[in-house]
């Protein structure tokens, strides 16, 4: 998170700021009115009223998991669309005749939207757009199937 969200955010009396903790519960009739909170170190539980709420979760990607199938870079944001092709006239062990779709992975067919692709605007309604986008190119893939 940028320090200047950082600063604001800890000089708001108006916000409460809880890390190691998870949301596992939100409760009210028209609106927000409280959520239940759950320490992940201890697994204590707490409900508290709450009238707004922004989950964080960081800037790391945690694209562990994808070593050995999913290219990254050094970071662990995941590579798509001509960030896949590393120098190359299409990415190395690509089976298909055309380059990867602009939010298509070294994996033909696998798709991917939002912070955690390399590049990506890290905004919300920018993931939400490329999540959109994705389904455009997942329809694509699939006709090339036929």
């Amino acid at each position: 998170m940028s320090r200047y969200l950082v600063d604001r955010i800890r000089a708001a009396n108006n916000i409460s700021a809880l890390t190691g903790h998870t949301v596992v519960g939100a409760e009210g009739k028209d609106h927000l009115e409280r959520i239940t909170i759950k320490n992940v170190k201890t697994g204590e539980t707490k409900t508290v009223s709450a009238s707004g709420l922004f989950v964080f979760i960081g800037a790391t990607p945690r694209t562990e998991w994808l070593d050995g199938i999913i290219q990254r870079d050094e970071d662990g944001f995941i590579l798509s669309g001509a960030d896949c092709f590393q120098g190359e006239a299409i990415p190395l062990n690509w089976p298909l005749q055309r380059p990867p779709y602009q939010l298509e992975t070294n994996a033909p067919g696998v798709f991917v939207a939002g912070d955690v692709r390399k590049g990506s605007v890290k905004r919300l309604t920018a993931a939400a757009g490329e999540g959109a986008q994705a389904v455009y190119y997942i329809f694509r893939h699939c006709a090339e199937l036929r």
